[in-house]
């Protein structure tokens, strides 16, 4: 019997104990300031983490709710759709955030679902964010599909996609550059990343929505090689993030000696 009708079985028995299930069968999921009942039902019959939560009684004491985390207001109203109807939306735009929803609650044939969709939208800009998450969520048809994209158009690593991926996901980006062909075994590590940007034209100085460049990260990660990279390939070290910190600042901060010592360099 395939997931797909196992859920679906599932999922109408449990539509029809409903009709008895009398009080405490509807529980409120709250994502911000959004907030769907539903039933606990239908939710624990589609995915097996709502049925643990269930089973260990994790609702909220008098209010009969749960909080759902890391799940954005709209992201949540589909998912719960997804568990009555069990019919992927298709939503081009929610696809990435609803697969990581899909996979944190064991929703495996929306994630699939949601997998698909993005292997259909791999464009230059997303290729990154797709590979990253492609990784981080184990969807080994993506990332295959997103690796093969990157290579026949490179100039994936020179866009500002990549440039965030790189600060806000190292070590997927080592993993998706070890895919790539490169590093070789011998130099893998961030530095070895930082490398691969470069010679892909990559904008050293690239800002994250926080202002922060490649040059902050590696000082508040105590990245010696990889901030020695970017200070060759013309890094700015006097430039501030959003909240005024130059990459010195992080450092001293963060008490990398050796990125002080190397920052404050005449």
């Amino acid at each position: 019997m395939s997931a797909v009708t196992e859920v679906q079985n599932t999922t109408t028995e449990a539509l029809a104990a409903l009709l008895d299930g009398g009080e405490g069968t509807l529980v409120t999921l709250v994502a911000g300031e959004t907030r769907v009942a539903a039933h606990r039902a239908v939710l624990a019959a589609a995915s097996p983490v709502f049925a643990a939560m269930f089973a260990h009684d994790m609702l909220e004491d008098s209010c009969g709710q749960v909080s759902i985390d890391d799940v954005e207001g709209p992201v949540l109203r589909l998912l719960v759709a997804y568990t009555y109807t069990l019919r992927a939306p298709q939503l081009p735009d929610t696809a990435a955030q609803l697969l990581s929803a899909a996979d944190k609650y064991g929703l495996s044939a929306l994630k699939a679902a949601c997998e698909r969709q993005l292997i259909s939208q791999l464009a230059v800009e997303t290729a990154a964010a797709t590979a990253v998450r492609a990784v981080r969520h184990s969807c080994p048809d993506a990332t295959r599909a997103a690796v093969a994209f990157i290579k026949d158009h490179l100039q994936v690593m020179a866009t500002q996609g990549w440039a965030d991926a790189v600060l806000e996901y190292p070590q997927e980006v080592i993993e998706v550059s070890s895919m790539l062909g490169e590093p070789p075994a011998e130099a893998r590590g961030h530095a070895a990343v930082v490398r691969l940007l470069l010679s892909a034209a990559s904008d050293p100085n690239a800002r994250t929505l926080l202002g922060r460049t490649p040059l902050h990260l590696a000082a508040y990660y105590g990245h010696a090689k990889a901030a020695a990279a970017l200070l060759q390939a013309g890094a700015d070290r006097g430039v501030r993030a959003n909240d005024g910190n130059t990459p010195l600042d992080i450092a001293r901060q963060q008490n990398r000696q050796q990125l002080v010592e190397m920052l404050t360099e005449r």
